[in-house]
Formats: structure tokens, sequence, C-alpha cells
């Protein structure tokens, strides 16, 4: 039995405004951005984890590190990083907010947005892209659950991984067998979010539980509202 613990990096510089950071603007956490990393680690201080997986991306390799630096019942086991755990690639709109895209590149984007499983960004990728690379992990990761526990009596693997908000969504998606082209309507991935997936022995990437999904109470104190 697998269980896939997910979450998306802290704020960077880049963050307010929000802009469109993919894969080729390599921005780190800012303070902030570590407090917030911070604040998830120490709320995930007393669960252990067999692996700690990461986008290579900075901004989300700091957040896996401030994790794994936490002291936990188990020692922390380093930290992996994944290709297929980068952010969507966004092409030309990187870096670039809602704002400037609208003003910019206004009619592509619409036609974008109301199907951004098939359409690609402009130089970029496409949902349907971004879901490949999700459902080669989820495979990956059954795969080597299964073999690690061929035999032995039913038992929970944890995972985390440590992500972007497109790729989290998109993953979600392929995990719950949502059409890809609502990734954006369907879910959402605020940064240091708590979401987690289980899947049974023998299962399917697209066969996953939701157990919990945006938690983000350990970085929302009264009287804010822990879904904002």
């Amino acid at each position: 039995m697998l269980t896939l613990v997910l979450t998306r990096h802290g704020l960077t510089p880049r963050s307010r405004p929000e802009q469109h950071l993919g894969q080729r603007i390599d921005a780190p956490l800012s303070d902030e951005g570590h407090e917030q990393a911070v604040a998830l680690a120490e709320r995930l201080g007393p669960i252990a984890f067999e692996r700690i997986v990461s986008s290579p991306l900075a901004r989300a390799r700091q957040t896996a590190e401030a994790i794994a630096a936490v002291p936990c019942v188990t020692p922390r086991p380093p930290v992996e990083t994944d290709n297929r755990l980068l952010e969507m690639d966004y092409g030309a709109w990187e870096g670039l907010s809602y704002e400037q895209i609208e003003e910019r590149d206004g009619e592509r984007r619409r036609r974008w947005e109301a199907d951004p499983a098939a359409r690609e960004c402009p130089g970029g990728e496409s949902g349907e892209q971004v879901a490949a690379r999700a459902r080669s992990f989820l495979e990956d990761l059954l795969q080597r659950d299964e073999h690690l526990h061929e035999g032995r009596l039913p038992v929970e693997s944890r995972v985390l991984a440590v992500a972007h908000s497109t790729l989290n969504r998109v993953l979600v998606c392929v995990a719950l067998n949502i059409p890809i082209r609502e990734f954006r309507q369907r879910v959402i991935q605020s940064q240091v979010n708590l979401t987690a997936l289980r899947w049974r022995d023998r299962a399917r990437p697209e066969d996953a539980a939701l157990l919990l999904l945006n938690d983000v109470a350990h970085v929302r104190r009264p009287p804010q509202t822990p879904w904002e």
C-alpha cells in the first residue's frame, strides 16, 4: 500500500504578483517561502517517509531540504530529484503575470484555457504532456512499492513529493481519473499544502483514494480561513 504525500514549494521573490514560473526561471525560495517550508517541516516532523522526491528546481528542492532537515522519529532519507516533477513548461509565457499575458497574448490564452490538456503553451507544454510525466512517475512508484513488499503482509509505504502547482494538479487528476482538461477548474495546490493519495496493492496510477487535499492549516492561522 502506497501513500503519496504531495506538496508545492514555498513562495519565491516572484510570487507576488504571481508569475508563470515553469522550468526556465529557477527562482529560489524567498524568506517567507523558507518560513513556510519550515512550518510544513514541523507539521510533518512525527511522520516517517521512506523517500523524499523533489523537482530539481531550486524552489522545490529547497522546500524538500527544509523538510529533510527537521528531526524525525526516524532519520530522514536524503532528498532525491526527478525531472518528471518539473513544472509545466510555459514557453513564451514564462515569467509573465496573468495581466501581462492577457495584454500581450489574450486570444491565444483564452483558447488555451478552453482546453489546456490538448493545447500547448506557446513554445512550451500541454497538460497531456505534463500528465504523461506524472503518470510515468506514479507508475514507477507503484512498481517499486510492489517489488519491495512482494510476498509480505500489507504494509504502508510513505513517499513525500515536492513539486509545483500545475504538475501537482495534473498529477491529482491522473490519480483520481479526472479529465486532464479540467485540472485548472477542479484542483487547487497552494504553497506548502498537504495533499495525500493512497493506492492499494496492485493498483494502477488512476486508482488512488484521496485522503487529503490542499491542507494549509500549518501556514494559515485564525482569523485567516484555512482554505484560501
